[in-house]
């Protein structure tokens, strides 16, 4: 390849799909970062593939969206995206309308949860083919659900990044992140690099959207920051969920980024149902249930608010429409970053995980469940990868060291590359006795969400509050224009005053009991 005076190398030759190809460094062969695909793992050559083109979809609109998060790996026996979409039609009864793929760009070894890629143009080929995950956007979109996929822009993993020796401009040294020098994306290549991919996902393989990870460490100091050029790149075309831990409304304000997966509404209930107060639910351990009721009322709970000597983070969010935040009361990270992988059914009173899960999905934030929880799924999800030799033991001891003082997240740790980890974080591979009344609960909530909710929530907003009743009990109250939402929980304790919901629509036990649920939902 000749090199251009700005830096780029260029060779033009003929191609033809399934050619393979790599680039040679100093005599090391290496795989092109933007493969789509590669001829074997991430060490070897790159295959040439040919865009494949999804079928039409009209899409569905967002406010009617509920989640459901899901790795391909352990969604099925198989493991496969084929596999995995011939269980999409039983979601989409369910009630389910959305499906979030955890990230599928190629890692080394055979397994993993996807955030170690390094290869972010070309799906794992343990997954499929990229002509089979077409097929599965497709599958998704006949089944009515929109699909979403967790992509990682923020870092690659520890083995098979080439990036690193092809383009060592790509990365800005003189700034961390947890995983090591922060990529530069003050570079215009290194932006057009993420911004060709988001395009590559949502026009070639047909995803209605992405959700990416922890944007709070992009190192970015353009003058248009990286997460609003995302934004602006796929406005109408797709959706933007972003984890971001600095709880700042601006880019949802302007409409770059579509809604935030809210942990602070998951750490609020986490911490009222179980009493765990370690690491980061420290901070929720004082006032949960006051904490809930403002996740309820105003998205965030952390809003600028010094709420321990060393952490203030947010801005005010109460102003946000309330389909700005993604709520969930498990996911992927708070599950897998326990030591043992524990679900919170396995944690806290599973009829209050009923109550709770009443309360997540007829709330007027958008929901989320993880894989399983739709059927009270008991089944651990643990950290798990499947590295070799030297990385392979680093990634033992690191895991072990990080849970060495925390007693509550679980004790000893689970190998994560012993392959008996990974089969047992199969959701399904035995079901509980009460998971048809599981999903019964789930199919009757998520109906009321689609026909008496979901219509109010394309609609302003015009009033939220939520408040306590006692230790363990709230009221909570949205207004939109042609009607209201008022919802009555307790979970653990009876209200100082017995709450009435004459008018509810679906109710779970009774106001003087400990564990209840109403939901009253009126229109003009």
């Amino acid at each position: 390849m000749e090199r251009d005076a700005d830096g780029t190398h260029r060779l033009r030759q003929n191609a033809v799909a399934g050619m393979d190809y790599a680039f040679r460094i100093d005599d090391r062969v290496r795989p092109d970062p933007a493969a789509r695909a590669q001829a074997g793992d991430v060490h070897g050559p790159s295959r040439l593939a040919a865009p494949s083109v999804p079928r039409p979809w009209s899409g569905r609109p967002w406010h009617e969206a509920v989640i459901y998060e899901l790795h391909v790996g352990t969604f099925t026996r198989e493991g496969t995206l084929a596999a995995a979409a011939k269980r999409l039609p039983e979601l989409a009864a369910l009630g389910i309308t959305a499906v979030e793929l955890m990230p599928i760009a190629q890692f080394d070894g055979a397994r993993g949860w996807g955030y170690d890629g390094v290869l972010p143009y070309a799906p794992h080929p343990a997954y499929g083919t990229p002509e089979e995950v077409v097929a599965f956007t497709d599958a998704a979109h006949a089944a009515g659900l929109m699909a979403f996929l967790d992509v990682v822009y923020n870092h690659f993993g520890p083995s098979g990044a080439y990036l690193h020796e092809i383009a060592p401009e790509f990365f800005a040294p003189e700034r961390t992140t947890p995983w090591g020098a922060a990529i530069d994306f003050h570079r215009p290549q290194v932006r057009d690099f993420f911004l060709r991919n988001a395009a590559m996902w949502v026009d070639d393989y047909g995803f209605d959207g992405l959700r990416l990870d922890a944007v709070h460490a992009f190192a970015d100091a353009s003058d248009t920051d990286i997460l609003t050029e995302f934004g602006q790149s796929l406005a109408g075309r797709a959706a933007i969920i972003a984890e971001d831990d600095r709880n700042l409304p601006d880019w949802r304000e302007d409409g770059a980024v579509t809604a935030n997966w809210n942990d602070d509404f998951h750490h609020a209930v986490h911490v009222l149902l179980t009493g765990e107060s370690e690491g980061y639910y420290a901070p929720f351990a004082q006032h949960p249930l006051v904490d809930l009721c403002a996740a309820l009322q105003d998205g965030h709970v952390e809003q600028g608010q010094p709420r321990s000597p060393d952490r203030g983070r947010g801005a005010p969010s109460a102003h946000l429409h309330p389909t700005a935040f993604v709520n969930s009361n498990q996911t992927h990270d708070q599950v897998g970053n326990r030591a043992r992988g524990e679900r919170l059914i396995s944690l806290a009173d599973p009829e209050a995980v009923r109550v709770a899960h009443a309360l997540l999905l007829t709330a007027p934030a958008i929901p989320m469940l993880f894989m399983g929880e739709e059927a009270g799924a008991t089944a651990p999800f643990m950290f798990f990868a499947g590295f070799e030799g030297e990385l392979a033991q680093i990634v033992r001891e690191g895991r072990a060291a990080e849970f060495a003082d925390f007693g509550a997240f679980g004790g000893a740790v689970p190998d994560p590359i012993d392959v008996g980890t990974f089969e047992a974080s199969r959701p399904f591979a035995v079901e509980p006795t009460d998971a048809e009344d599981w999903r019964l609960l789930t199919r009757t909530l998520l109906t009321l969400r689609s026909e008496r909710i979901a219509p109010l929530l394309a609609q302003t907003c015009t009033f939220s509050e939520a408040r306590p009743l006692g230790p363990k009990s709230l009221r909570a109250e949205w207004r939109f224009e042609t009607g209201r939402i008022v919802t009555h929980v307790n979970l653990g304790e009876c209200p100082d005053q017995k709450w009435n919901a004459p008018g509810a629509v679906f109710s779970i036990g009774h106001p003087d009991h400990p564990l209840a649920f109403a939901i009253e939902v009126e229109t003009e």
